[in-house]
């Protein structure tokens, strides 16, 4: 029987919540399966957030209360443990990060922008400023800290393996000065040569295919079942129902069969950051 890893309740205060639920959970006598009974969640989801890796959500804390009897201890509590998780992320987006640190393989569909943990500070500032045109200095600041701290998933040789799909119209429609758009393109095919991320590019007259709607990422995991995300300018959603999940990653799959190959793609890039560079600009879209 595989022993069970302690959770340090000093590290933050996400795991103190989650150490305090995992107390109070086994000297009730119950299992996750019994502790999630009646809610609309389930056991990896409760497990998660006794190790500290995912938010409490208000009705399960509730849910947790009544169960457990601790007099709306896990309801009062859970805002401020989203809180300290919260950090410069979107709310929404916070699981999200905290997966991407157990997660073996990543696939993404990218159909407007470069994924973030490839963006480079010009084109991160003018990505938050488009949605987010009233934020501070010192906000945008820590959005942009917040977003380069996540390109270790595709600069260390230890991150997940990538897969991309990005759409050939991020190439050919700059949102940033010629100069700074060549470093970004050119920072891309620099990763990709390392081969931890692998970017396909799906050409503007691919016709119709799957995904023709916002950024969509698939996230596998040694000891959990696969996830899918999707998100928007103003929100996202985690996907983990196992019918819907596989359906998706068909897709997924037909998407990339669509897409240029990796070699072509890497080409395709590396040119276009050629001719930024050289003040030619790539074909613009018509």
């Amino acid at each position: 029987m595989a022993r069970r890893k302690d959770i340090d309740g000093s590290m933050s205060v996400p795991t103190f919540y989650g150490k305090e639920l995992r107390w109070q959970r086994e000297a009730a006598r119950l299992s996750l399966e019994q502790l999630v009974a009646g809610s609309f969640y389930g056991k990896s989801h409760l497990s998660d957030i006794e190790r500290g890796e995912r938010r409490m959500p208000l009705d399960l804390a509730r849910h947790v209360d009544e169960v457990l009897k601790t007099d709306g201890y896990f309801e009062r509590n859970c805002e401020d443990v989203r809180r300290a998780r919260l950090g410069a992320h979107a709310d929404y987006f916070v699981d999200v990060v905290e997966m991407e640190e157990r997660a073996l393989d990543i696939e993404e569909w990218d159909p407007a922008l470069i994924p973030g943990p490839l963006q480079l500070e010009p084109y991160i500032e003018a990505v938050v400023l488009a949605a987010h045109p009233t934020d501070s200095e010192a906000t945008v600041d820590a959005k942009i800290a917040a977003r380069r701290k996540r390109a270790w998933l595709f600069e260390d040789q230890q991150a997940p393996e990538n897969w991309l799909v990005l759409h050939e119209s991020i190439l050919r429609q700059p949102i940033i000065a010629p100069d700074d758009m060549a470093d970004q393109l050119a920072h891309i095919a620099e990763v990709a040569r390392r081969r931890r991320s692998f970017p396909q590019i799906l050409p503007r007259n691919a016709g119709a295919h799957p995904f023709m709607m916002g950024t969509t990422r698939f996230m596998t995991f040694a000891d959990a079942p696969p996830v899918m995300y999707t998100e928007g300018m103003y929100s996202g959603q985690l996907i983990d129902d196992p019918g819907l999940v596989r359906q998706y990653a068909k897709a997924y799959g037909r998407l990339r069969a669509a897409a240029l190959p990796p070699d072509a793609s890497l080409k395709l890039i590396e040119q276009a950051a050629e001719d930024y560079r050289n003040g030619k600009f790539p074909d613009r879209l018509e």
